[in-house]
Parts: structure tokens; sequence; C-alpha cells
């Protein structure tokens, strides 16, 4: 199954959660949040099969007395606050497990980025992404419904990690696309310093920014027992030893840089979660969320 295909049972969960801005406009009349609100009143967009979770409001029963099946009229109307989703394309987010070495940090972050795409269209809200590669940076401008989704997928479903990301050049090709009140969700594993600099720096310009920080179970868990050759992918940096004696001294290393960089991003009101690749999708979002709940 590819990262983008969404598991039943996590596709059921997310529709329980929200992308919920720190600081939601007012749309006239139509609430707390700025979105393609969907309801009475707004242009007929499509009927859609009924899912668990769905407003039983909006189930056309008359269709349902003639098909014998339940579906929903969704209705929109545009939205000037995106969810933008930056995903860190740089060699370091293709490290796996040693119990799973088919499932990469960056299959991680294309479940999480599926998965936020996924809460957006239930919301009704726009979405797009920005890819930070070694070469030009990716942009797919926001869109709404399941045909922008869709084009999303095709864009991210062949890309590879490889090479150093070059934040300082995407930072401001995605500085200039960003509305005042747009959601900027940065999926990355956070080591690389122009990453976190580039997310106080969009954070300081005034925008709502979370970075949801990606990492192995093996950074947790350090689960290395014999003699290893550890590599940086990005800079060729090697380190050779026993993985039984570096074990406690890496953990602390490991600890104290996830404690340092926490309060560096509380200061410059830069939302965090981590995501542990063992992990499901849908807990870091609840974890990044849980403070403001539904709306």
């Amino acid at each position: 199954m590819s990262p983008l295909d969404l598991p039943p049972e996590l596709r059921s969960r997310l529709r329980r959660l929200s992308l919920t801005p720190r600081r939601p406009a007012i749309l006239s009349g139509a609430g707390l949040h700025d979105s393609r609100n969907r309801g009475g009143g707004l242009e007929f967009a499509q009927y859609r099969a009924y899912e668990r979770g769905d407003d039983l409001r909006r189930i056309d029963w008359k269709l349902y007395a003639r098909s014998d099946r339940l579906f929903v009229q969704d209705a929109e109307r545009e939205s000037p606050i995106a969810a933008w989703i930056v995903l860190d394309a740089s060699a370091s987010m293709a490290q796996a497990d040693l119990a799973t070495p088919d499932w990469t940090r960056f299959d991680a972050a294309l479940r999480l980025a599926a998965s936020l795409i996924e809460i957006a269209l239930h919301q009704g809200d726009r979405f797009g992404v920005c890819v930070v590669s070694e070469a030009r940076p990716l942009v797919v401008e926001p869109g709404g419904g399941p045909p922008h989704r869709d084009r999303i997928f095709r864009a991210l479903a062949p890309l590879r990690p490889a090479g150093a990301a070059r934040w300082a050049q995407a930072t401001p090709v995605l500085g200039e696309r960003l509305g005042a009140h747009d959601l900027v969700l940065i999926l990355s594993d956070g080591f690389d310093e122009a990453c976190v600099a580039s997310a106080e720096r969009l954070a300081a310009s005034g925008r709502d920014v979370a970075l949801l920080q990606i990492l192995t179970a093996d950074e947790r868990d350090f689960p290395f027992d014999r003699g290893y050759r550890f590599e940086d992918p990005e800079s060729d940096a090697q380190v050779v030893g026993d993985g039984r004696a570096l074990r406690d001294a890496y953990l602390k290393r490991f600890a104290q840089a996830r404690e340092a960089l926490a309060p560096r991003l509380d200061a410059r009101g830069v939302r965090h979660a981590a995501c542990f690749v063992d992990e499901a999708a849908d807990q870091p979002i609840r974890a990044l969320f849980r403070e403001t709940g539904r709306r």
C-alpha cells in the first residue's frame, strides 16, 4: 500500500480531528473559521457516499428513498484560509528502522501529509504543498476538493528523498504565496538548522506555523547491540562503534537536542509535535491541536 493510501480505520479517526488556526478569521454569517463551508444557501458542489462522522442533516433522504443508499450533499464557498503542507525531501528523510526497512521517515511524512489533507478536505478547507529538496521547491498552489487532492498525490507519489534541502531558497518562495491567515505545517526531522530557522522566519512574519518532527523508532530507542557504521546521508560523516557502548551517551544527547528545540520553537510561537514512524499518523495531529479542540 502506498503511504498516500490511508487505511480505513485511520481515515475514520481523522474525521474526528480538526486543523484549527490559532487566530481564526471571521466570515460574515459563516461562523468562526474561514473555509469552504458546507451548508444551506451555498452553491451545490457534489453528491458523495455517506461516511461515518458526516452530519446527518446533509443526507439526501429523497435520494436514499430511490436508491436505498446514503448520500450527502456538499456545497461550498471559497475559503481565504489554506493549509500549506511543507514536506522535507532531503536525504535524511530516507532513514528507516532496522525492524521496518521498507518504511522510511519519508513514507511516514507522506502518510502524515495525506492525513492532513484528508482532514482539510473533510473540513472543506483549501490545501497546498511545498516540497523542499536539493532542487527547486515543488509547489502545488492551494485548492479544494477530491480532484485537487488527487493532483497533489500524483505530484508526491514519484518523489524520493535525496541531497540536502535548500530551505533558504524555499522559504521566500513559500512566503510570497502565503495568505495572512494560512496555516503552515512543516513535516521534517527538525535536525536541519535551516529548517528550524525557516519555521522561525515564517512565524516572525505573523504566519501560523507548526513543525511536525518526524523521528524514527531507532532514534528513540537506539536498539543497536553490536558494531555498526553510522552515516549522515547528507554530510557523509561517519561514526563507527559498538551500539551497546554508544547507547547511553546517544540517548542523552538525543533527549538534550529535543529538550533544546522545544523552548526555542515555543519562544517563536511555532507549534510542534513529535511523530514517530511506528505510530499512527493521527497521534501527532491530535497532540498538535489538542489545545484548541474541535471547531
